[in-house]
């Protein structure tokens, strides 16, 4: 442990985001899936689910969980799986 108050209130900002950080990142995992779920099965809600987990993934860039040509890459081959099926 630090001995160094700044040290020690970093380590507690810092333990605070990663468990946020790591909330996001699960959040956009099960929207991710759920969305690729409902597409190969031709669910009715499969476009709403799609449109979610573009939201997540978006919102997750804007507040820098993930970088946002990541985000952009996620999203491209969401919707290239959505779109063709299995393949990608």
């Amino acid at each position: 442990m630090a001995n160094i108050k700044s040290q020690k209130k970093r380590n507690l900002q810092n333990e605070k985001r990663r468990i946020r950080n790591k909330a996001v990142r699960s959040e956009l995992k099960t929207r991710v899936k759920s969305a690729e779920r409902a597409a190969a099965t031709g669910a009715d809600d499969a476009q709403e689910l799609h449109r979610l987990a573009v939201k997540k993934l978006d919102m997750a860039a804007s507040k820098g969980v993930i970088h946002k040509n990541a985000a952009a890459r996620r999203k491209s081959r969401l919707a290239k799986r959505i779109a063709g099926g299995a393949e990608g």
